[in-house]
């Protein structure tokens, strides 16, 4: 059986207080007051990726700009705007111009090109030949983010940003981190390294794995500039495990709903009596 915890802070003081779901990959993400959780995740969630001439996907340590491209609409058709600074909108209805197969991590996924206008597009923000497309579900359910929802707690930036002051560093905002899902109440830091189970309303979520951190956190993400070396220097100091440093944690949907900014986040933990 499951049951709650309560040393991480009682239902009435963890809650959500941020929802965000990031159309293209490596690019900017929109902020919900409420999202429908699906055993793919948030609905919508990395549905594109940018990809350069060979297929392989950019990401932003090697394309910053990324940051700069901020979706403003998508819907289940598929249809995506973008916009970027000193630049005109982009419309994309998400159908095919080109069938192509890239290679997403991990595995092989179907994508449809968006078309010359769209490469254009992408091309002229990030100075380098890139093509847009939206990636097709492959057989297990799996979008670009592998059915996964980041959760980072408030908690766990608090402690950082605590560690950074120690340095005489500048505090770093969530969005460095780039969650889907923020908790704030936990009192203890890291909270979400250790929750078997997530309970949010109806919605239940399943602990896969914690987050190991790249260099894609160095990026600021309001100016789409390289900015490092934090958090990743100060992280390393307390936060490194076998896999690298980590920072935040995936969840998978086991049960799912709708989850609205303020629901009440319990923690359960496995094997406790009810």
């Amino acid at each position: 059986m499951t049951a709650t915890a309560g040393t991480a802070g009682t239902a009435e003081q963890s809650k959500v207080t941020e929802l965000t779901y990031y159309p293209v990959k490596g690019c900017a993400g929109i902020t919900l007051p409420a999202a429908r959780l699906t055993p793919d995740g948030l609905t919508h969630d990395r549905a594109y990726v940018i990809v350069d001439e060979a297929g392989e996907l950019r990401w932003q340590w090697g394309d910053p700009r990324l940051a700069l491209i901020t979706p403003h609409s998508v819907d289940d058709s598929g249809e995506l705007t973008l916009r970027a600074p000193d630049r005109g909108d982009l419309r994309v209805d998400g159908k095919a111009q080109a069938d192509r197969i890239t290679d997403l991590p991990g595995r092989p996924y179907g994508a449809i090109d968006q078309g010359e206008e769209a490469a254009a597009w992408v091309t002229g923000v990030l100075g380098r030949p890139s093509r847009l497309l939206r990636v097709r579900k492959a057989p297990g359910g799996t979008t670009a983010n592998h059915s996964r929802l980041h959760v980072v707690s408030r908690a766990s930036l608090d402690r950082l940003n605590g560690h950074l002051a120690e340095r005489g560093a500048v505090p770093l905002p969530m969005n460095r981190f780039r969650p889907n899902l923020v908790v704030d109440g936990w009192t203890t830091p890291h909270t979400e390294d250790t929750a078997a189970r997530l309970l949010i309303g109806d919605t239940e979520l399943a602990l896969t794995e914690l987050t190991v951190r790249c260099a894609i956190t160095m990026v600021d993400q309001e100016t789409g500039r390289r900015a490092g070396p934090e958090p990743l220097r100060t992280l390393a100091d307390y936060r490194r495990a076998e896999d690298g440093i980590v920072f935040g944690a995936y969840f998978t949907v086991v049960r799912e709903g709708k989850v609205t900014v303020g629901d009440a986040v319990e923690v359960a933990v496995e094997g406790m009596d009810a």
